[in-house]
Order: C-alpha cells, then structure tokens, then sequence
C-alpha cells in the first residue's frame, strides 16, 4: 500500500471529463437542446442577430440537428464503439477535439453567424468525417462487419451537411429547407439503428437485473426495417418522386418504427420507465412519420406537427433515453431512473404534444407569446436530466465503474 505522501493525486474535472465520451458529450448535448430554443424564441422572438442570408428557422433545425443531437451522437458513438467491439476508447485530448470542432460550430450557429458559415460548414464535416473515420477504423481493425451500418449512418449524415452547408453559402433557402429535412430524416435512420442495438439489453438486464439470463430475444427482421425504410423515404426526397409517393414511402418508415413498439410488450416489466422510454422514442418517430405522410396525401393539416412529432419527440426522447441509460450503466447505477430523470421525460413529452397538437387542431394554443411554453418544457427536461446526473458524470468514484 502506498505511504499518504506517495498516493497518486485525486483525477481533476478535466481528467473525469476526458475519460469517456459520454461524460463530457452528453452535459454540452443537454446544454445546448435546453439554451438554443430558448435564446432562439424568448430573447431574439423568432429572429438571429447575425443572420443575414440564412433564415433563423433554417438555423433552428441546423442547430437542433447537428447542435444538440450532434454532441449525443459523438456521446453515444465514443462510448458504445468501445464497449461493442472491446477497444481502447477514445479519452482526453482526441475528446476534446472533437468537442472543439463541435463547439466552433456552435459558436457560428448559436447566432446565426452567417458571415462565418465556411468556418462553422468546416468544423462540423470535420467532427462528423472524424466520426465516420474512426467506427471504420476500429471495424476494420477487428475484422467486423456490425459498425458498417453506423458507417453508413453517419457518412450520409456527413453528406447532407456538407450540402445543407452549400445550401446556406449560395442562399439557396429551398435546397437547405429540403436538405434538413433530409438531415432530419437520416438521424432517424441513426436513432433507428441506435434502438435496434440498446432495446435487447436494456429489456434483458430489467427482466433479468443478476444478467445470468436472456430472456428477450427480437424479431430478427424487425431490427434495421425502420432504418431501411427510412433510407428508402430519404432516397425518395432526394430523387424528387411524386408527393404522393413520397407521403407513402413515410408511411411505410413511420409504419416500421411503429412495429418497434411490439418489443416493449414483456409483461408488467414493460410498465419500467426504462421501457416505456424506448417504446415512446419510436412511437413518437412513427406517428410523425405517419402524419407527414398523412399532410402529403391530402390530410387537412400540414406537414410541421408530423416533423415536430418525429424529430422533437422521436430524437428527443431517443436523446434522453440514451443519456439516461448511459449514463446510469457507465457509471456503474443499477438501472433505475432517478426522478430528475423521469421529470426531465414528463416535460419534453408535454413539449412535443404541446408544439404539434395545437397544429393538429386537436387542442388551442397556449396563452403567452407563441412556443414560449414549449421551449420552457423543453429547456426544463433537458436541464433536469443534467441537475440528475452531472454529480453522477463529474465524480472520480465512477472512473472505474464496470461498464455496462
């Protein structure tokens, strides 16, 4: 045993912030989902100040997008990548370039710096092609062919923005508004990908919690349909098919997601928060989907309440379900959702319902300026999950935590 004066000196801040991706990807991630809408709808009322050519709502979505669900991602990749194949993970300075790149850009979106896009364009292909680079290369490295779909995922999301960025550079407002919804559409694909991969343990350690067992088991084609049919609803956008088509192919992808919701039905055990998170992710991913191609073939309301639906509701709860699993899993928790958690659930779904059910026609709007109520929940449920689990993120003790 070592003497007191020969002790190794307790990790700082920095040194627990760089020893996962989780720990640092998932605080800036909750951060920015809460700050953005906010600033965006109360302090500017719809408006950027540095926004000259591009839209503020086309920043909206950028930033919501490759912003905040953007740092979940790198988050969940750094963190499951190595956990997956038995690799080193990536840890200090690797983490805090790619947070680095990920936060320049959000120096140029948070206002709308539209004299600044090339340097924002830049950082954020580069944070995403550095993403791809490394799933490829730990795949190839071990010789597995199970990271080449988040290869793909990720490399298309690389894809549309490097084109949502030349969309914005050349003030094509109607090629970035048919891009980011593509955008949008892709990390569907991705959180389809994502819940196909954490639904089987998840179900099985609360069936199970000694994990001496595995009782769930899939639906073998069950697993990738909806990211599958989701890249066939994108290819359909891209190719400029009929609205029709188009409404159908949506269809068919929401339809899909819908289908997940079937894994949740395991007895009383699906009544767990832990459960009802990932059945609600997708179910709200499948009724958007379902109603944007409802608002293509002719239903009498448009298509923004669908799109809220499947990216607020679908990625959002899919965001926080991550968050909340990871972040119990990894720092050695019994899966068991603290009740910072379950409240940070309860306001984004109030949110989610409250943007989309007014459009619906289905409830009035709320007294106040226009989505004040809605960015508040929204702001509150992310901001609730980081006051549960930073103490959790930032100990020491967890360092060595078994993963999960």
């Amino acid at each position: 045993m070592l003497a007191p004066s020969e002790r190794l000196p307790a990790p700082t801040l920095r040194d627990v912030l760089g020893d996962e991706g989780f720990r640092v990807f998932f605080p800036l991630g909750a951060l920015y989902a809460a700050i953005w809408p906010l600033q965006w709808v109360l302090v500017f009322g719809f408006d950027l100040p540095l926004a000259r050519t591009t839209p503020p709502g086309l920043w909206h979505a950028h930033e919501m997008i490759f912003g905040a669900f953007g740092a979940a991602l790198i988050g969940f990749i750094t963190t499951a990548v190595p956990e997956w194949t038995d690799t080193p993970r990536l840890q200090g300075r690797r983490l805090f370039a790619l947070a680095g790149l990920w936060g320049t850009g959000r120096l140029v979106g948070f206002l709308g710096a539209d004299a600044l896009g090339l340097l924002g364009a830049v950082a954020d292909a580069a944070w995403l092609a550095a993403l791809g680079g490394y799933v490829a290369l730990v795949s190839w490295r071990k010789r597995t062919d199970r990271l080449l779909a988040f290869v793909f995922w990720i490399s298309a999301l690389l894809a549309a923005q490097l084109a949502v960025s030349y969309a914005f550079l050349t003030g094509n407002v109607a090629l970035a508004q048919l891009l980011l919804h593509c955008a949008g559409f892709v990390f569907l694909g991705l959180l389809g990908l994502a819940l196909s991969r954490i639904t089987v343990p998840v179900t099985n350690l609360v069936l199970d919690p000694s994990e001496e067992t595995s009782p769930f088991r899939p639906h073998p084609g069950r697993r990738h349909l909806a990211s599958g049919l989701v890249a066939v609803a994108v290819a359909g956008e891209l190719a400029g098919l009929s609205e029709a088509v188009r409404g159908f192919l949506m269809i068919a992808a929401g339809a899909a997601f819908m289908d997940r919701i079937g894994e949740a039905f395991i007895g009383r055990e699906a009544l767990r928060a832990e459960i009802l998170v990932l059945a609600g992710s997708s179910g709200f991913a499948g009724a958007g989907l379902l109603l944007v191609g409802a608002a293509r073939l002719g239903a009498p309301f448009g298509e923004v309440p669908g799109q809220h639906m499947a990216l607020m509701g679908g990625l959002g709860i899919g965001v926080l379900a991550v968050f909340s699993i990871a972040g119990l899993l990894h720092t050695g928790q019994k899966l068991v959702f603290p009740r910072g958690a379950k409240l940070a659930f309860v306001c984004a779904i109030a949110a989610v319902l409250l943007r989309a059910l007014p459009d619906l026609g289905l409830m009035p709007q709320p007294p106040g300026p226009p989505y004040a109520a809605v960015s508040l929940l929204w702001a509150a449920a992310f901001l609730s999950w980081l006051w549960s689990y930073w103490p959790l993120l930032r100990d020491p003790a967890t360092l060595e935590a078994e993963s999960c």
